[in-house]
């Protein structure tokens, strides 16, 4: 394909993804959210087991006050 008609069909697909609205199944998403939420709130409780007390905001100052 020549470059005209690779831009054409990157404008096209890109169009078809900003404008197509597949019917959403809003009771799977519930349950995936339901699931993530979940796991993230257990990994969250055993990461804070194990820092005991310290501010969650201490690995990023951390980390910013390192890469200045």
């Amino acid at each position: 394909m020549g470059r005209g008609r690779a831009k054409a069909k990157q404008t096209k697909v890109a169009r078809e993804l900003k404008y197509f609205s597949p019917d959403t199944d809003l009771t799977a998403l519930e349950r995936e959210l339901r699931a993530s939420s979940s796991t993230r709130s257990a990994e969250s409780s055993a990461a804070d087991d194990e820092k005991g007390d310290d501010d969650d905001y201490d690995d990023y100052a951390d980390w910013a006050s390192h890469n200045r």
